[in-house]
């Protein structure tokens, strides 16, 4: 089989589904006592650094472009069937890291929306079967425009797991938000309009960067530094993370910095975008948009959809 294509019948993989129910998918530990969290903080970083990279393939420019729209289609799904089921933020972006790092080692042909639909249904599954106490079946996830049976999704989340080598255990910005909001901005702790909106920060940045490409603590101190002051200097930056002892290296410094001015570039786009709905304002409309659960909402984000040749098929 091709690693490099994806077809229907790639869907056939040697495991069967009895080896979703023998999988013991455990989450990342919780957060211990304030009086060890530094020492947890170093471990998940250090962690972060032994993952394995994945190298993206190439494609051409036409299906790059085309991807690029199919990726933020998927998104907005992935975002708004999070809040209809109730999930964790956490649980979303665990399944874009899923979802970004298939598509690195696998090609999915220009136009097959189908397939991108199928892959963010099993990447929101199984990232729900890591994350959630409560799993809904598969029944419960809608498709935009598709009906698929759960023993193709099924085949589809073995697909994904196949890719990824069974490791879905992958750390997420949201174990290191309460952490460095107490080191950076102390008075910020308790603050949950500053959360909320670093939480809004990471997911538009999701839209626009591929996961793979920063590490999740630097896109959450980044995240965080931002919301706390969106005018610091090269120095003024060094000067706030040298209290976070994990990431006082050079190199980890300067990936932060680069982080926290895309991060301002992406806030200062959106808020020169009136007419676009930020991520923060869809988190808090969670009424509104569970009652649309059938329409396909059109989201201008940067500007970036109304470049998206895509034909959009109506959610039922």
């Amino acid at each position: 089989m091709d690693s490099d294509t994806f077809s229907l019948p790639n869907l056939l993989c040697e495991e069967d589904e009895s080896s979703l129910n023998e999988l013991k998918l455990k989450s990342i530990p919780p957060p211990p006592p304030r009086s060890e969290e530094d020492h947890y903080i170093r471990s998940l970083i250090e962690t972060e650094s032994k993952s394995k990279d994945y190298a993206c393939v190439s494609v051409d420019e036409i299906t790059r472009n085309w991807f690029k729209c199919a990726r933020l289609d998927a998104i907005n799904w992935i975002l708004s069937t999070r809040e209809i089921l109730g999930f964790h933020f956490r649980t979303a972006y665990l399944s874009l890291t899923y979802f970004d790092r298939f598509n690195s080692t696998r090609v999915i042909d220009n136009g097959k929306e189908w397939a991108i639909q199928l892959l963010c249904i099993a990447c929101l599954s199984l990232a729900a079967k890591m994350e959630e106490q409560i799993v809904p079946s598969l029944s419960q996830y809608k498709a935009q425009g598709y009906t698929f049976e759960s023993s193709v999704i099924q085949r589809m989340e073995l697909m994904v797991l196949t890719t990824l080598e069974w490791k879905m255990c992958w750390i997420t910005p949201f174990a290191y938000l309460h952490h460095f909001f107490s080191k950076i901005c102390d008075e910020c702790d308790s603050n949950q309009f500053l959360v909320s909106k670093a939480v809004a920060l990471i997911f538009d940045f999701s839209k626009e960067v591929n996961l793979m490409d920063h590490r999740p603590s630097v896109v959450a101190i980044a995240a965080v530094l931002l919301v706390c002051d969106d005018q610091l200097t090269r120095n003024t930056l060094e000067f706030k993370i040298d209290v976070v002892s994990s990431l006082h290296s050079l190199e980890k410094q300067e990936c932060i910095y680069e982080c926290y001015n895309l991060l301002k570039g992406i806030e200062t786009k959106k808020n020169n975008t009136p007419e676009s709905m930020s991520s923060y304002d869809s988190f808090r409309n969670h009424r509104s948009t569970s009652s649309a659960i059938g329409i396909k909402r059109k989201l201008t984000y940067n500007g970036l959809e109304q470049n998206c040749p895509l034909q959009k098929i109506s959610r039922r």
